[in-house]
């Protein structure tokens, strides 16, 4: 069962290799967590009940093609809380104005 597999996998290359997915190691070192979570998201927003063994991998590799592709070409935003939430107070460099003289 490959959801089974999928779940005892501890590295995104093996996610990868194991659903025969190809893929630029210069992403994965960059966005390799980002990936792995929207692969979750996105095979945990599908129904896979009653699909043969064939289907959920496909269903699977279809995932994780989607979830890679969104970083590979710089449409994925970054998933964990920490990159969501706004940040009270900053104060981007685009925003500071030298001081006046005094």
């Amino acid at each position: 069962m490959i959801l089974e597999t999928l779940a005892t996998l501890s590295s995104a290359e093996q996610f990868f290799q194991t659903l025969q997915v190809p893929f630029d190691q210069s992403v994965l070192n960059v966005s390799r967590l980002h990936i792995l979570k929207r692969f979750r998201e996105v095979l945990r927003s599908t129904n896979v009940d009653g699909l043969a063994e064939f289907e959920v991998e496909a269903v699977a590799r279809a995932a994780l093609i989607e979830a890679y592709e969104d970083f590979a070409e710089g449409r994925g935003t970054k998933t964990f809380k920490v990159f969501k939430d706004a940040h009270p107070g900053f104060v981007g460099l685009n925003e500071i104005r030298p001081m006046a003289a005094r």
